[in-house]
């Protein structure tokens, strides 16, 4: 999962529930974000709004599609 937040402020506005859910932070990149644009896997407009807003934006992984989840299925009952 990544954890978006405006480089200024660091962690200062995550509420202390959510990074004890979140773990240690550990930075992955650092990215100049415009509304123009494009996130693989995420709007940048609801970005852009949740750090404005709330001062993070959680990015959760993508939920697996069914053959992968089959797979996983099968491979858990071995």
């Amino acid at each position: 999962m990544y954890l978006y937040v405006d480089k200024q402020e660091d962690l200062e506005r995550i509420p202390a529930a959510l990074l004890k859910r979140f773990g240690k932070p550990e930075q992955a990149m650092t990215l100049v974000l415009t509304p123009e644009r494009e996130l693989a896997r995420v709007d940048i407009a609801k970005v852009l709004a949740s750090l404005e807003e709330q001062g993070f934006f959680l990015q959760m992984p993508p939920q697996p599609d069914k053959v992968m989840q089959k797979l996983h299925e099968k491979n858990s009952k071995m």
